[in-house]
């Protein structure tokens, strides 16, 4: 597989956390497994007909998709002639360029997006990261509701917060939460807590070279042992700790 990734705009830098490509290779099919990170995602199918979502969803040349966040590990399916370009949104941040529907109603979903809403691909071949970010440069509109810094206190705890506490610091009562997380987030406030302390975790079981053992990794991230954070990884990424 051909990988690219690259930052985005300077000033969109605090929405978008980056741009990615993905290209097959080779007569055979390759799995592409995505785990959950609490965000929605954009995709532009530059390629053939693609299966994803599992092999539930069928994404077609020259059309747009949404990503809805996800609770679940996704799998998409890959050959050569296949390219996808996307974006992958901060949590929080989709609403500061799209006005759309309640993030909740595409929750574990890959939807299509009107054209009028998408990026041009009337020539697919050449669009690029340049091109999304001119894209995402004039939708940049920042809406009513920001729950960025709810976003920003949960990453600074590292999930290892409980709703209550979180909608105290941010002046604000658990409803309130829900309803903002239905709208901007498309989970609920508990499942992006969860979500946010199993990426932190899993940061550093895949990055650790034998310098800590699994307990304490566990321990360290809040979870009771390493059997209750061995069951979360599981739950997201279908894959146990070794495996990663």
């Amino acid at each position: 597989m051909m990988y690219k990734h690259a930052k985005p705009h300077q000033a969109l830098a605090a929405y978008i956390h980056c741009f990615w490509s993905i290209k097959g290779e080779g007569s055979g099919i390759h799995v592409e497994r995505i785990f959950p990170d609490g965000s929605p995602g954009l995709v532009v199918n530059l390629g053939e007909k693609c299966i994803t979502d599992n092999g539930l969803v069928t994404m077609h040349p020259g059309r747009s998709y949404l990503v809805g966040a996800m609770t679940s590990y996704k799998e998409t399916y890959l050959n050569e002639n296949h390219h996808l370009i996307g974006v992958c949104f901060k949590p929080g941040a989709f609403s500061h360029f799209y006005n759309y529907l309640p993030l909740a109603e595409i929750r574990e979903q890959t939807v299509q997006l009107e054209k009028a809403l998408a990026p041009d691909t009337s020539n697919m071949q050449e669009l690029s990261f340049a091109d999304l970010n001119a894209f995402f440069l004039k939708r940049l509109n920042p809406p009513r509701q920001d729950v960025s810094s709810i976003v920003k206190c949960i990453n600074e705890t590292k999930g290892q917060i409980t709703v209550d506490a979180l909608a105290k610091k941010n002046h604000t009562s658990p409803r309130q939460l829900e309803r903002s997380f239905h709208k901007h987030i498309g989970i609920t406030p508990k499942e992006f807590i969860n979500i946010t302390k199993f990426q932190h975790a899993f940061s550093d079981i895949t990055r650790n070279k034998g310098h800590k053992s699994l307990l304490d990794i566990a321990i360290e991230h809040g979870y009771y042992d390493h059997a209750h954070l061995t069951n979360e990884v599981k739950r997201y990424t279908g894959l146990p700790p070794s495996g990663l």
